[in-house]
Parts: structure tokens; C-alpha cells; sequence
């Protein structure tokens, strides 16, 4: 049986899809978003379950981008899908999270139980540029991170705030990289949701990474590796929405091996379609 750590058939042929990235002058760029898109782009080509969808485009410098999104579409559950959105690399030198959703879509297509009832919209890069330059900011010289909800003028922040809107996630997961600590951490606002959900997400990454056990992370007071805050600005489900979906943020330190990190944020997103359909099913009686 295929597992995480297994090669995705056919993944080293190249992907017959067009680039995702701007044309003209990616070789002088410091990363190739083609290339980290590529294995998401063979499996989407011949997958039942995922769709590779293009996502509105943004000029920088004459150049022409994309935020790539993909969506998943787990077996049937009985009742309306669950819609959850995944985003990464919202910060350009963070693209362990970007890594880490090509080997979470990896494990779905091996084994799409694990996506029973849901629909999954991936957005693996929201900072292409930034990405490629391998900066924080994009490069129009935006923290995107800081500037939702603000009326901001970067593209980026434009576009994933209307995916946000019209897709009426009933949650969403952030993946980022902190430069401080050695350990794992999550943040979620609500306390329910800190233990049936979070916790479980972070003891399975525990498989590959130890929890940051700070008392304060980024200045806010944690506990097992938990915030129950998030910054300012921060990617967010539009303001006044009720009920308000879950928002998740999960952070893998800098300074640990890149597979290491990968898997550990792999397994986490694992575990939170599992703990929330439980959740979910249970929610009532609650």
C-alpha cells in the first residue's frame, strides 16, 4: 500500500500543464513555482478526486501571475460537504507549508477516505512572487500576512480574499514557519476547539517534531503548544461571519530538516479532517 513517503506514479515524468508562473524570466528567479506545482499537476491529470483550477491572475513588473488553487473531492459522506481551505506560503521564505501540501495530497490520493464528505480547496503558494524571490514579502513589497480586511492594495491579498468569500469555508488552515524555537505550534481561538481539534493535530506532527513548549509565543501567552490569538491583519474568514468557521494556524520552526517539516505539518492537516468529522458528528450533543 502507498504511504506518505512513497513516490506518486509517473511523478518524475514532467507535468502536462501550463506553468503556473511567470513567463519570460523564472530562471533568474530563486525558486521554481513550476516545479514545486508539478506533482500536483501530474496527479491531477489523472486523478478522479483532484481538480487543478486556475486561479485569477495579477501583473508584477509586466509579468503575468497566478494564485494556483486545487480542489479535492473526498468520497460521498451522506449530507452536505464539508469545505475546508488549506493556504500556504502566504510569506515567500516560508515554503515548508507549500512542501508540506504536496505531500498531504499525496497521502489524500493514495488513501481519499481520508477526505470522506469532504470538498478541500488547496492554495499551496498566496505569495508567488514572494516565493519565487524567496523574501517574506511579496513583490510589491506587501507583508500579505498583515493586510486582510484592511482594504489592502496588494492583488494577492485581493484574490484570496474573494476565494474566501465566495467559497463560505465552513474552516480554514494556515501553514507558516516561525524563525524562533525548536517545536511545533498551533493556534485556534476557541477553547473547544484548542482541545478536540488542535491538540490531536499537534501530538500526531509529534511524530516528527516536539511541541514549542514557550509560555509565550510571538509575545501571546501559550500553553502545549497552543495560542488562543491571532495577529492583525492575519489571513482570516471575512469579518461578521456566523456561524464562524474554524480557523487554524499551524507553525513549524526554521531551523529543522525540511522533511521533517513537511510530514509534520502532512500529518497534522491528517488529523484534522479525521477529529473534525468526529467533531462534527458529535457537536450536537455537546
Amino acid at each position: 500500500m502507498q504511504n506518505i513517503l512513497d513516490p506518486v506514479p509517473g511523478e518524475a515524468s514532467s507535468a502536462a500543464s501550463q506553468p503556473h508562473s511567470a513567463t519570460g524570466t523564472q530562471a533568474r528567479r530563486g525558486r521554481s513555482l513550476a516545479d514545486l506545482l508539478a506533482p500536483l499537476d501530474q496527479i491531477a491529470a489523472d486523478s478522479p478526486n483532484l481538480v487543478a483550477n486556475r486561479g485569477a491572475r495579477f501583473e508584477v513588473g509586466g509579468e503575468s501571475y497566478e494564485i494556483p488553487r486545487y480542489m479535492f473531492v473526498g468520497p460521498r459522506g451522506g449530507g452536505v460537504p464539508i469545505r475546508v481551505g488549506f493556504f500556504a506560503a502566504i510569506h515567500g521564505d516560508e515554503p515548508e507549508g507549500a512542501h508540506a501540501i504536496v505531500q498531504f495530497v499525496k497521502l489524500l490520493e493514495a488513501r481519499p477516505e481520508l477526505a470522506l464528505g469532504y470538498c478541500l480547496s488547496i492554495y499551496p503558494v498566496c505569495n508567488p512572487t514572494g516565493f519565487e524571490d524567496d523574501t517574506t514579502r511579496s513583490r510589491g513589497g506587501h507583508d500579505l500576512n498583515a493586510e486582510f480586511w484592511k482594504k489592502s492594495p496588494a492583488p494577492e491579498v485581493r484574490i484570496l480574499q474573494a476565494e474566501l468569500v465566495s467559497h463560505s469555508f465552513d474552516g480554514i488552515v494556515s501553514l507558516r514557519t516561525h524563525g524562533l524555537g525548536s517545536g511545533l505550534y498551533g493556534a485556534v481561538r476557541s477553547r473547544t476547539l484548542a482541545s478536540q481539534l488542535l491538540r490531536p493535530a499537534l501530538k500526531a506532527g509529534g511524530i516528527f517534531l516536539p511541541l514549542d513548549d514557550r509560555p509565550f509565543i510571538d509575545g501571546l501567552p501559550a500553553q502545549d503548544g497552543i495560542v488562543r490569538e491571532a495577529a492583525k491583519g492575519a489571513l482570516s474568514v471575512p469579518p461578521g461571519v456566523h456561524p464562524r468557521p474554524f480557523e487554524i494556524t499551524l507553525e513549524t520552526p526554521k531551523a529543522p530538516p525540511a522533511y521533517l517539516k513537511e510530514f509534520a505539518l502532512a500529518m497534522a492537516l491528517r488529523t484534522i479532517l479525521v477529529e473534525y468529522r468526529k467533531f462534527i458528528a458529535y457537536a450536537p450533543n455537546l
